[in-house]
């Protein structure tokens, strides 16, 4: 893995790097998500490093975390809490629930109910949860990676386009090359090393990286790129629906950290074309997916839509 240019973030992605082997785009994606304030859909088979990945960086991150095993009786009061009258006080107590906490794994979100879902894809939205009429404010920073099998249909409740567009990227892990797998296999079972894994970053770091993204430099010509990859998308006759202006907007705060994860102050159209499909394709809706699925057409997009130089 390249060393970032600021050491924060080169030691972020090296402490990651020790547990997910052979995996070092898509880190230096999650970790961009994060200084993008955005959230992650991990989508992919069981036992490739899902869990693994999202564990490893709540481990490198001095920050609460806490995972949830989503199922289909998961009821919203198990994620966002719960109000309890406490009779000695002559009062209610609320109760927070796992949602408050800096990282959250959401594993298997996928299995849960609508109703479910939403729970905690509002708090993602908003950063905020009402409970009983009382509003709470969700730590900060607030990074939400969840999980799906995409391949197990059954007693799955799939998420919606409009539930799919809190999530700032959809990405895939993949299986290991065999070098990866080897060294993987070479492991003593049971051992996976989480005692030697140590946190890098603490939360003012995070804090300071988020907004140091946040002012990461555009110049117009990178902006009209980006509106014109959106007016594509929404031309295109091969999609019924292309991306909204927020999605634009997530397009242009994931390309900011991830020339901040790269060791630059602006952004090129390299970044932009590096989070393109993992931040536009779950937004994108193609009219004939067997003739046209909705990644070749955004592959094709990329391609014809000129790129300023």
């Amino acid at each position: 893995m390249k060393p970032a240019a600021d050491p924060r973030i080169g030691a972020l992605l090296g402490s990651v790097a020790t547990m997910v082997r052979g995996k070092d785009d898509i880190i230096e994606l999650v970790t961009a998500a994060l200084l993008a304030q955005g959230h992650v859909l991990l989508e992919d088979l069981p036992g490739v490093g899902k869990t693994t990945l999202a564990q490893a960086l709540a481990r490198s991150l001095d920050v609460s975390f806490r995972r949830i095993q989503f199922t289909s009786d998961l009821l919203p009061s198990d994620i966002v809490g719960v109000s309890i009258w406490r009779e000695a006080d002559r009062r209610f107590e609320l109760i927070p629930g796992p949602v408050f906490h800096h990282v959250v794994l959401a594993d298997e979100i996928n299995r849960a109910s609508p109703k479910t879902q939403s729970a905690l894809l509002e708090a993602m939205s908003e950063g905020q949860v009402s409970i009983e009429n009382e509003t709470r404010q969700l730590p900060r920073p607030f990074f939400v990676i969840a999980t799906q099998n995409p391949f197990e249909p059954h007693g799955t409740f799939p998420l919606p386009e409009s539930q799919l567009d809190r999530f700032l990227m959809r990405l895939s892990m993949g299986y290991p090359a065999e070098k990866e797998e080897r060294d993987i296999l070479r492991e003593t079972l049971g051992h996976p090393g989480w005692e030697n894994l140590k946190a890098a970053v603490s939360v003012k770091d995070v804090t300071e990286l988020q907004n140091a993204a946040a002012a990461v430099a555009l110049e117009e010509s990178v902006l009209d790129y980006i509106v014109r990859l959106a007016n594509s998308t929404r031309k295109d006759p091969r999609l019924s629906q292309g991306i909204s202006p927020r999605g634009s907007l997530a397009l242009k705060r994931a390309a900011q950290a991830l020339a901040l994860v790269r060791g630059r102050r602006f952004v090129i159209p390299e970044d932009i074309q590096t989070v393109a499909l993992p931040v536009m394709l779950h937004r994108l809706v193609a009219r004939d997916p067997r003739q046209k699925p909705a990644d070749l057409v955004l592959k094709d997009l990329l391609k014809t839509v000129p790129v300023p130089r």
